[in-house]
């Protein structure tokens, strides 16, 4: 059994025990700390992974693919659609560390318990973000190689003039969903691991609170 669970049970019996008697503030106290620690976690690891996929971006710029794809001379697409992840980003980032600011200030468990809601919220929003935008980043690099890569326009010159231009476009966008669907699985391992162990350990605090409130 937890030993915030036997503290509290402990608060409430009226029977002598071996454990001291702890109000019901300084079990809050304890759940309080708990959860901006918690908090504090989740923005840090936000911050290590922002850096880690930058990491790993630079260290592929000098690839043939990263060279093949600057000369589509497409930065009027992509650069737009990545200062706007940044921008979003940057929006996380302060909601994380507002999240953080706000549960350590708390001194009302009502209001801990929404403001435990709002960060379980703002990291699912974070993950959804991520995938969403790094699945749209996909289709649009491709449709960029539809239209300006010349051996992909040869390819579908060939496909057209033998009929089969559907059939090309078809099993270019099953084989890019296959890939994004495989990337997609190990991102979100990734994140249940790291996100979802903390998420779990904030909810647990909140069903604690909960119990605090009958």
């Amino acid at each position: 059994m937890d030993e915030l669970e036997l503290l509290k049970k402990d608060w409430k019996s009226n029977e002598d025990t071996k454990y001291p008697k702890l109000s019901y503030k300084e079990i809050y106290k304890m759940i309080l700390k708990k959860s901006s620690s918690i908090v504090k976690w989740i923005f840090i690891i936000s911050i290590l992974e922002f850096l880690l996929w930058t990491g790993i971006s630079f260290s592929f710029k000098n690839t043939d693919y990263n060279k093949r794809f600057e000369s589509y001379h497409a930065e009027n697409i992509m650069i737009p659609l990545l200062i706007l992840g940044y921008i979003i980003l940057a929006y996380f980032f302060y909601r994380f560390y507002i999240n953080y600011r706000t549960i350590s200030a708390t001194d009302s468990a009502k209001i801990l318990m929404e403001n435990i809601l709002k960060t379980r919220r703002t990291v699912k929003q974070y993950v959804g973000f991520n995938l969403i935008y790094m699945a749209v980043s996909a289709f649009v690099a491709l449709g960029v190689q539809f239209d300006r890569d010349k051996e992909m326009i040869s390819l579908m010159d060939k496909a057209s003039a033998n009929g089969e231009i559907f059939k090309f476009y078809a099993m270019t966008i099953i084989l890019t969903l296959v890939f994004l669907g495989v990337l997609i699985a190990i991102i979100l391992g990734f994140y249940y691991l790291i996100y979802g162990i903390l998420l779990k350990r904030l909810n647990s605090n909140y069903k604690e609170l909960k119990k605090l409130e009958v």
